[in-house]
């Protein structure tokens, strides 16, 4: 019993701050990961803050999620189709506001749906947190783009069709893959080895509930930076209308594509909030019901179903 009691004082003697961190992340063995950039990322410091999981109490569906920081050294892995294989790939750009990445709701859970059709989904953890909205920063913007380019110069060994790589984003990951499907005709980086020589425009995005698109003054005009033109890859948008982070972040980037002649398909429903990702999510009930009804999942859930239906609409999921 004594010795119980030393053990128990030792752990609460421990600096709390160990707690704030679970393990880093790592990928599965068994799977490809590369590293972005081989010689170190752009602008990157020659000894830079170690990742951490931070830690917090919040709960999605009743479970916790990975709140990756402090990436430096981005990378990229491969989650093969499992089953039939459609030849079709998606890049998923987690969530996080651009200071962390929520990598397993937006990240691993997706690209196992993604394998659940067919398809093909690389994993991109891009540097957070001294990156963000591109022109400001361009660090993230230049993860996805070499990453796009790494994709393509692999996809022959990968079994992936060169001419139906997609990309996912979700909240500030849907920032990003607004900016890519903006912002392909040139790198924001010097060159690095031949994956820079292959385009890095997405053949369709997928943008869901994104953030950063309207002006910080006003909501109803998309900030200037986003240059959408007939070029621009076909788009499929979710997002919900009680989001705090607005829904005006879809309509504003769908009416760019409208006037530009840029086939689009956008789905908005009344509730869901945010950062949900794939997660169960269900209607509230209000604590003075007498007979509360069973939760039930809102509509908003199923919007993978309704992303796959749009990539088969396209021709991405033969």
């Amino acid at each position: 019993m004594r010795l119980r009691h030393l053990v128990l004082a030792t752990l609460l003697a421990v600096s709390p701050a160990l707690f704030a961190q679970s393990p880093v992340w790592q990928p599965p063995a068994n799977l490809i990961t590369l590293r972005l950039w081989p010689h170190g990322a752009p602008g990157e410091p020659a000894h830079p803050a170690p990742e951490a999981n931070s830690f917090v109490s919040h709960l999605v569906a009743g479970r916790h999620y990975i709140r990756l920081t402090n990436v430096s050294n981005p990378t990229l892995t491969l989650y093969p189709a499992k089953g039939h294989n459609t030849h079709t790939a998606v890049l998923a750009f987690p969530g996080g506001s651009y200071k962390i990445l929520a990598l397993n709701i937006e990240g691993t859970e997706i690209c196992h749906w993604l394998n659940s059709i067919g398809v093909n989904c690389i994993l991109v953890k891009y540097r957070v947190p001294n990156s963000g909205p591109y022109p400001q920063h361009a660090a993230a913007l230049q993860d996805a783009q070499r990453a796009m380019g790494l994709v393509r110069r692999h996809a022959r060994a990968w079994h992936i069709n060169p001419h139906r790589i997609g990309v996912i984003g979700f909240s500030a990951g849907g920032n990003l893959v607004a900016q890519l499907s903006t912002h392909f005709q040139r790198r924001v980086y010097q060159p690095v080895d031949a994956a820079d020589k292959l385009s890095c425009r997405p053949d369709f995005a997928m943008l869901i509930y994104p953030a950063y698109i309207p002006q910080p003054d006003n909501l109803n005009e998309a900030r200037p930076n986003f240059h959408v033109t007939p070029n621009t890859p076909p788009s499929f948008l979710v997002q919900a209308e009680d989001d705090p982070i607005h829904v005006e972040n879809s309509i504003d980037y769908f009416l760019l594509l409208k006037h530009a002649g840029v086939p689009a398909q956008m789905h908005i429903f009344a509730h869901g909030g945010h950062g949900y990702g794939m997660r169960l999510i269900h209607r509230s009930v209000s604590v003075n019901d007498v007979n509360p009804p069973s939760p039930r999942p809102l509509p908003i859930t199923h919007w993978p179903s309704l992303a796959a239906t749009w990539m088969q609409s396209i021709g991405v999921l033969k």
